[in-house]
């Protein structure tokens, strides 16, 4: 990264950012109420650091050794500030956490008007429902955009309408690069699941639609290749991402009595390295209604800006992922309990960050 000198102007800004240019490199630029740091984008052993640092306006450059510099909070201009996302009304990582309810799968208008109609007088704050289903058997329910465009279309369009209805942002997950653009014209944000977090070309055709990203970790990342991989969508100058911890696969021996195992503690470590929003996704982690309580409660008091829950009024006859959908009722209860463990993990995380050292 290239500091700029406090008084540096705009002129000699531009200037650095012209050069790194010619030199056939792409640049960031993070500013601050003080500072301004032009990230370099390229093959960082190219990179003529002397050069740089001696034109005008150029306090010094500095590597950032993380592989993912341009999320990191070392390249921040203003190292503590947490970035805010906007969908529609809807803040991702302000003050208050952010609830992304609504069934696993669409099934029908019916069906999804009425979830749409619970999870928002439940306190829900963003509409989810899937069109495209990655499944893990070929022989399941794919969504009803496996059946064709029209069907996608048609249900994409039950989306957008649900959320105009209801007032409420929307979010759907893409499966493949052919259809981003197809779901970019309908929904406000675009997600990419588990199972295509290592997909770089899908990643950058994501991030160039310009609308928020919610990227799930996959299920045998650590969190430096979830944090790593989060950098493709970055350095296509889309940092309107939304990390989301959703489990890993489980380790020993024995019975496995949830889906995965819920790494709660990746929450604070993330967001120590990072300043984008974290938010939990209970659901697919347990896969069990039973625990999707307990984990949201634990997700808050770990310091997550938001949860991705599923529901559906009978959750028996979901098409997908019945054994972990919850009811509105439920959602409510969890999102007014939430809510208060919230406003104190924020005064704690506070605390935690203002310690000497920090």
């Amino acid at each position: 990264m290239i500091i700029m000198h406090k008084d540096a102007t705009q002129e000699e800004i531009n200037h650095v950012i012209a050069e790194v240019q010619k030199l056939g490199f792409k640049a960031d630029v993070s500013r601050g109420e003080s500072i301004t740091i032009i990230g370099v984008i390229g093959d960082e052993r190219n990179i003529p650091f002397h050069q740089l640092s001696i034109l005008p306006g150029v306090k010094e450059t500095r590597m950032i050794e993380t592989p993912y510099k341009l999320i990191s909070r070392e390249y921040n201009a203003d190292h503590a500030t947490n970035r805010i996302i906007h969908a529609g009304e809807v803040e991702i990582g302000g003050k208050t956490p952010v609830y992304i309810a609504g069934p696993c799968a669409i099934e029908s208008k019916a069906q999804l008007f009425r979830i749409a109609e619970e999870v928002k007088k439940a306190g829900a704050h963003i509409l989810r429902g899937g069109i495209f289903k990655p499944r893990s058997s070929a022989h399941s329910f794919q969504g009803l955009g496996a059946q064709g465009d029209s069907e996608a279309r048609e249900a994409l369009t039950w989306l957008r309408d649900a959320g105009r209805m209801f007032e409420m942002p929307t979010i759907t997950e893409i499966r493949g690069e052919t259809k981003v653009e197809l779901i970019a014209e309908y929904v406000d944000i675009l997600q990419i699941g588990a199972r295509n977090m290592y997909d770089q070309d899908l990643l950058g055709v994501v991030a160039r639609q310009g609308k928020p990203v919610l990227y799930k970790r996959h299920f045998g990342a650590s969190v430096e290749e979830f944090l790593s991989f989060s950098e493709y969508l970055a350095v296509e100058g889309n940092k309107d991402i939304i990390l989301c911890e959703r489990g890993v696969l489980p380790t020993g021996k024995g019975k496995s009595f949830t889906r995965y195992t819920l790494d709660l503690a990746a929450v604070p470590a993330i967001q120590e390295e990072t300043y984008l929003p974290v938010i939990v996704d209970p659901s697919h982690a347990t896969g069990r209604r039973d625990l999707v309580y307990s984990m949201s409660c634990s997700a808050m008091a770990a310091g997550a800006s938001g949860l991705a829950i599923e529901v559906h009024y009978n959750p028996a006859e979901s098409w997908v992922d019945a054994a972990q959908a919850i009811t509105a009722d439920e959602l409510k209860n969890i999102i007014d309990t939430c809510n208060r463990l919230h406003a104190l993990a924020v005064e704690n995380r506070k605390k935690a960050f203002n310690k000497p050292g920090r």
